[in-house]
């Protein structure tokens, strides 16, 4: 996500390179630089005109500290307003209310409703211990009921039964006393998806709405609607009283002008990101780290609280407890890293949350150290016997050539992980020796991350 704007503002910024200070005249062309990426982006254009207005306002006879060039000063203010554009303030559910409390999602047709009713449930059941419900009101997609019911199974969240032959205000009905009934602490509305042009559907949207009394009113968008987004987040907002945002399918969107725009139209918080198809890919929106983001900045932080929720604290202490007695790094210990990054969402979404150097191409990164390289890596350690795994240097040619059939892939690739094990067995034997910091000193941009080096 904001792949093409994060290249075009940080080259914008570049521009003002070997200036003693930002004046009119010098920032006149990054300025229009920095309104073609927000309209190529999908930015909706009163936002746009806002934006750049605010930062043409705060850039004119900007001192440059010693500390800041140019370009870092035009930086930190269009990340200023980014912040701003984006809402400042991480906004929480707020869950402080009668139970069950009523969760209540409205949205386009196609826009994810029924995964994030999903996500958002494993959500509240793992982080917030609380006892779910989910309800689908969608009468006119049968099939959306039967996912909800599997989603549900999935994410361990109790789903009140309906059919396509019910009223949606009959349902919610049911769904709130059973929900009551069994104690549960939230219950999850997943409605039926709408054009925002089908007056019928909307009335229907806001009947339901009146019948249930949600204490949140969610409107999810789809993050790759563009303009479209604009339009139904202000028809939403007019019928239905928002409390905040869900944006889907960031992780397949490299513009972001959805986020940018429908903040600033419904004035409503973004609360939540869906960031792939699996159940545990939503993330909360931070303003100030996505404006990071935005800007190649990086968000160490948020890398650092998903390490800590998703790495095996256990697979962890017990590799470095080996590493610590001289004991090697062995292929199935490779397998457990890989296994993990996996789970992590592999290495595109963590590079997302790294600050990039200016040499360095995120995107080539990513497309070098992809899931299906990961999971090629992990069929051919698959394919080696306990004793393989524990002493690699005992593979000859003839164990590679079974290994490489076993896995269904060639000896070339074997030989692959081979090297790559070496090198990472070499780096581990560092960092044992406290060596993390030198190592980490030697890569592009050099140093630890903010906050990393203490």
């Amino acid at each position: 996500m904001f792949e093409t704007l994060s290249e075009r503002l940080t080259q914008a910024a570049k521009n003002l390179s070997g200036k003693g200070r930002l004046s009119e005249a010098n920032i006149k062309d990054t300025v229009r630089q920095v309104r073609l990426a927000l309209l190529e982006a999908d930015v909706a254009l009163p936002v746009v005109k806002s934006f750049i207005e605010q930062i043409r306002e705060r850039a004119i006879g900007e001192e440059v500290g010693k500390s800041l060039s140019p370009g870092q000063a035009f930086i930190k203010i269009i990340h200023g307003e980014l912040v701003d554009v984006l809402g400042s303030n991480t906004v929480p559910l707020d869950l402080r209310a009668q139970p069950p409390v009523v969760i209540f999602l409205a949205g386009l047709q196609g826009a994810g409703k029924t995964t994030t009713a999903a996500k958002l449930a494993r959500r509240l059941i793992e982080k917030d211990k609380k006892r779910v419900m989910l309800v689908s009101v969608d009468v006119h997609r049968p099939a959306a009921i039967l996912q909800l019911e599997t989603l549900a199974a999935e994410v361990g969240a109790s789903c009140c039964p309906s059919s396509a032959d019910e009223k949606p205000e009959d349902i919610v009905t049911r769904a709130m006393s059973d929900s009551r009934r069994q104690h549960m602490d939230v219950l999850i509305i997943d409605t039926a998806g709408r054009l925002h042009i089908d007056n019928d559907m909307m009335a229907e949207a806001a009947r339901v709405h009146e019948k249930a009394a949600p204490h949140e009113t969610l409107f999810v968008v789809d993050s790759m609607a563009g303009q479209d987004a604009v339009n139904s987040a202000k028809a939403f907002g007019d019928l239905l009283p928002l409390t905040g945002v869900i944006l889907t399918k960031a992780d397949g969107d490299a513009k972001g002008g959805a986020a940018l725009s429908v903040r600033q139209v419904t004035g409503k918080p973004i609360r939540f990101v869906g960031v792939g198809e699996k159940t545990d890919a939503l993330e909360v929106f931070h303003p100030d780290r996505m404006a990071s983001r935005i800007l190649g900045m990086g968000d160490v932080l948020s890398l650092v609280e998903e390490i800590e929720e998703k790495v095996n604290r256990d697979d962890a202490e017990k590799l470095a407890r080996k590493l610590k007695k001289g004991r090697g790094f062995d292929l199935s210990d490779l397998k457990t890293q890989l296994e993990q990054m996996m789970n992590m969402g592999g290495m595109a979404a963590m590079l997302e949350k790294l600050p990039m150097p200016g040499n360095v191409n995120p995107a080539a990164l990513k497309d070098a150290a992809n899931e299906k390289q990961f999971r090629r890596q992990i069929a051919i350690i698959n394919s080696m016997t306990p004793g393989e795994r524990q002493f690699p240097k005992t593979i000859n040619g003839s164990r590679k050539k079974r290994i490489a059939t076993g896995a269904g892939l060639q000896i070339q690739d074997v030989n692959r992980l081979l090297k790559q094990h070496l090198q990472m067995e070499k780096m581990m034997k560092k960092m044992s020796k406290g060596g993390m910091k030198k190592m980490m000193r030697g890569m592009p941009g050099g140093g630890l991350p903010p906050g990393l080096g203490r």
